[in-house]
C-alpha cells in the first residue's frame, strides 16, 4: 500500500525539549572517530568561543531520529518500517549544538514520491533551541522498499 500522499506539508507537534549532555557529544565523537579537542574538552572548546563542548556536525541525528519517530510510527501514513532504508540525509546549521542546549525538534513531511515501486519519504525536521532560537534543519529520506523487492 502507498503512503499516503496527504502527509505531504503536514507538521507535527514540537518534541519536548532534549538536553545536551557533554557526556552524550563526547560518546558520539568518541564513536565516529572525532579525535578534536573541541568536541571533548570544555576548555579547548571555550578557546574556539563555544560556551561548552562542541558537537560534531552529524550529532544532530540522535535528536532528530528520536523525535522521526511521530512519522514513522502514525499508523495512518502507511510506512511499514520493516522495508525502509535511509537514502539520504543533509544539515544545514545556523550554529553548532553545543553541551548545555536544550532542544525542540519540529518534523514536517515534505515530499512522499513513488518510483520504480518504491515510495520516497522527505523529512525536515527544524531543530531550535527551547527558547526558539533556531540551530539547525535536517532533512531525511527514507525509501520503503516496494513489496515483493529485496
Amino acid at each position: 500500500m502507498p503512503l499516503d500522499q496527504s502527509f505531504v506539508g503536514r507538521s507535527f507537534p514540537p518534541t519536548p525539549p532534549y538536553l545536551v549532555g557533554r557526556e552524550k557529544i563526547r560518546e558520539f565523537a568518541t564513536a565516529i572517530g572525532a579525535t578534536e579537542p573541541e568536541f571533548h574538552d570544555p576548555e579547548a572548546a571555550r578557546a574556539l568561543g563555544y560556551p561548552d563542548v562542541l558537537a560534531p556536525p552529524t550529532f544532530p541525528v540522535v535528536v532528530t531520529m528520536a523525535a522521526s519517530q511521530q512519522i514513522v510510527t502514525d499508523p495512518e501514513l502507511g510506512l511499514d518500517y520493516s522495508r525502509v532504508v535511509h537514502g539520504d540525509q543533509r544539515f544545514a546549521y545556523t550554529r553548532p549544538v553545543v553541551a548545555g542546549d536544550a532542544l525542540v525538534c519540529v518534523n514536517t513531511i515534505e515530499e512522499i514520491t513513488t518510483r520504480g515501486g518504491h515510495d520516497f519519504l522527505t523529512t525536515r525536521t527544524d531543530v531550535t533551541t527551547e527558547a526558539g532560537e533556531p540551530v539547525v534543519t535536517a532533512w531525511s529520506k527514507l525509501v520503503q522498499r516496494g513489496e515483493g523487492h529485496a
